[in-house]
């Protein structure tokens, strides 16, 4: 079965539910070695989203509420966290265009188009201390699946422990991006914030779509 609109619609649901109840960690890992604004930021962005998914009509694509989702945290949320997920989720929406339903192949293409956004945007790579990498192990678990015959639950699943696991992976890591590259050998030992928002909203991506199989 494919996901189509209104999984996208529950995906963001979902996100705004988590990053809600994760939001004091999310500010508390941020603390560590940022701002401490990366859970404030996000939650009040996927709250905009969220009542304005009661407006989309009934034949909403995958691709229109991504984009939806997109253009809100862009216009609502300040630091670097709307623009990098934002960028990320209105690349996402353009691969899928056209789309009413996404297979495991649409997943890995809405996934990847996501992790590349988030390169461009951020002039990030694997192993700086950010969420590409977060992202980047959750492409390439969702390949992997793909390529084995996974459903597009199962793509989204071994996506969002892919993520979690590329989370944990940057607590030892020295940030070369963004604010924590100022703390050098300090940040070793705290874990991304964003990677680790970027394993919460990978995971409520995974959970919609088992809710909708």
């Amino acid at each position: 079965m494919g996901l189509d609109g209104a999984w996208a619609i529950a995906w963001m649901q979902a996100s705004a539910e988590v990053v809600a109840e994760h939001r004091v960690e999310l500010i508390t890992l941020d603390r560590e070695i940022g701002d401490g604004d990366h859970g404030e930021n996000l939650d009040r962005g996927f709250s905009a989203i969220v009542p304005k998914l009661a407006d989309q009509p009934a034949d909403a694509s995958p691709a229109d509420i991504l984009k939806l989702a997109a253009t809100t945290l862009i216009s609502t949320v300040g630091g670097a966290s709307g623009p990098l997920y934002g960028t990320a989720l209105l690349k996402a929406s353009i691969a899928v265009s056209g789309s009413t339903e996404l297979d495991a192949d649409g997943v890995v293409a809405m996934l990847t188009a996501a992790h590349d956004g988030v390169v461009l945007r951020g002039k990030a790579e694997s192993g700086d201390k950010t969420m590409v990498d977060a992202w980047t192990p959750a492409v390439d678990a969702a390949v992997a699946a793909a390529a084995s015959g996974a459903t597009p639950a199962g793509v989204l699943d071994a996506a969002a422990t892919a993520a979690l696991e590329g989370a944990v992976a940057t607590e030892p890591l020295v940030a070369r991006k963004g604010r924590a590259s100022y703390l050098g050998e300090r940040a070793i030992g705290h874990r991304d914030p964003g990677a680790q928002s970027t394993a919460y909203l990978l995971r409520a991506a995974a959970t919609a779509a088992e809710a909708a199989a």
